[in-house]
């Protein structure tokens, strides 16, 4: 998919901000917000901060490679092929590897052989991580994204239903929602992949969201570092504010260019790096 980069993005807001909001054109308050989804991975959890860095060598290490091509060339394709999908159920990153595979005359395992694979690995890189929470060992507020708690906070103080929708298996996003004290915040609206994948997506959820609650898409406010939930929230004519989290450096107030410059491209009403203003940018969307 051809994503197309703003040539001349909004300004920065200053304004009543401690850090930098980038507000698109596109953007205008709505007070009739009622609803409010989050992706998790990077929007919220920073449990699997550097996941890139396990799937994109997995991804490389599998793919023939051509006459005449390097191993960087290589790990470039996968890295663009990951991140277009970043925010869909892990599951389709590995249909993705399978036909680049087969489209390279070589014969691919099963999608969920690699899928299975990919979260082996991943499990030793935040071994770590879940052991310090389960131990009290790491505050759950050093794995969220900078001033994610206080952001819920007010969200829930004002009334907002909050819903969690992850394209990484249900059962892990529940787990690792209550490691982070989140649970509190969503209840039982925490969405995430399905062992039958065609079961799930944040699309069919959006979709859920706006039936059950008998509210139009401008109802909808979601929070997200990924092209699809960007994507989804505004076909369905909600607002969407994209997440440009420097996940490595957690409160550094820096946006993440590679996310800043795609999430812009496929629609985002705002751009911010963490939660910092999240009271001010939360006014100025609702107008209250």
């Amino acid at each position: 998919m051809s994503v197309p980069i703003p040539t001349a993005p909004a300004a920065p807001s200053k304004a009543g901000f401690a850090g930098e909001v980038i507000f698109r054109p596109s953007f205008a308050a709505r007070p009739g917000i009622s609803h409010v989804l989050f992706d998790f991975d990077g929007t919220l959890s920073l449990i699997r901060q550097g996941w890139p860095e396990v799937m994109v060598p997995m991804f490389t290490e599998a793919l023939p490679p051509l006459p005449g091509e390097s191993e960087e060339d290589r790990r470039r394709m996968a890295y663009d092929d990951i991140m277009r999908l970043n925010g869909k159920q892990t599951i389709y990153q590995m249909i993705q590897l399978a036909d680049r595979i087969r489209e390279r005359g070589g014969e691919p395992r099963e999608p969920l052989w690699y899928k299975h694979e990919y979260l082996r690995r991943l499990d030793v890189r935040i071994a770590d991580r879940v052991e310090g929470l389960r131990g009290g060992a790491v505050r759950p507020d050093d794995l969220l994204v900078f001033g994610a708690r206080a952001l819920l906070e007010d969200l829930r103080r004002r009334g907002l239903a909050i819903y969690l929708a992850s394209g990484t298996d249900e059962v892990f996003v529940k787990q690792e929602a209550e490691l982070l004290g989140l649970g509190e915040f969503f209840g039982p609206r925490i969405y995430g992949a399905q062992d039958d994948y065609k079961a799930f997506s944040k699309k069919m959820v959006i979709e859920r969201i706006l039936r059950e609650n008998a509210i139009p898409g401008e109802g909808l406010l979601s929070f997200g570092d990924g092209y699809v939930e960007i994507q989804n929230t505004k076909e369905a004519g909600g607002l969407a504010v994209a997440v440009c989290s420097d996940e490595a450096n957690n409160g550094s107030g820096r946006m993440d260019e590679w996310k800043r410059e795609r999430l812009a491209g496929v629609g985002a009403d705002i751009l911010i790096p963490d939660y910092r203003d999240a009271a001010t940018l939360l006014e100025r969307i609702l107008g209250r």
